[in-house]
């Protein structure tokens, strides 16, 4: 177990805008009128139960359901908080990355738990992406860079895409924005340490 870093998600209170690290994940969104809804489809009922208490820990309400193929589903309600997300990450009706978003460490550690997983024994971590909006991948690359983490974008013509993070140095940047892996994550998943 490492040492707090004053960059971990653990020391940065809770905000709505945690959530844009769904979105820059395989998340998506739906506005209703003065509000909006955020929803992600996750491979692991562990993911699902982490990525729930982000949710509320943000205050808002959050729900586990499954998808139509039954992987689990994990939603917000339809909450005016995030009316304003929603408007920052469309473009038109397409998902857009925030011109010159800067994901913080609570941002980073959701969309870690979300769609994260590490290859190679630990050697090298991806950040999925949404395979359904590719336009915003080299967007996420730059902004994974601003955020001192230069990744390797992969799988951009298939149903898996992601940033890769490899390196000693950027794997522990990685590590001390997002903490340590939920409880209950299995070992597979190959969490980054500092």
């Amino acid at each position: 177990m490492g040492q707090l870093s004053f960059f971990s998600a653990e020391a940065t209170p809770p905000a709505v805008t945690d959530l844009s690290g769904l979105l820059a994940g395989p998340g998506q969104m739906v506005s209703f009128g003065a509000g909006a809804r955020i929803s992600v489809v996750v491979d692991e009922q562990w993911r699902a139960r982490a990525v729930a208490q982000l949710i509320e820990e943000a205050e808002l309400p959050a729900e586990i359901t499954r998808s139509e193929e039954g992987r689990p589903l994990v939603r917000t309600g339809v909450a005016p908080e995030l009316a304003a997300l929603a408007r920052e990450w469309t473009r038109g009706a397409v998902k857009a990355v925030p011109e010159m978003w800067v994901p913080d460490s609570r941002e980073l550690r959701i969309w870690a738990i979300a769609a994260g997983y590490g290859e190679h024994d630990g050697e090298r971590f991806v950040l999925g992406l949404d395979p359904h909006a590719p336009d915003s991948h080299p967007q996420l690359a730059l902004a994974l860079m601003r955020a001192g983490i230069a990744p390797t974008l992969i799988g951009t013509r298939g149903p898996r895409p992601g940033l890769r993070i490899a390196g000693r140095r950027r794997l522990m940047r990685l590590a001390e924005c997002i903490g340590e892996p939920p409880a209950d994550a299995g070992p597979s998943l190959g969490w980054p340490r500092f």
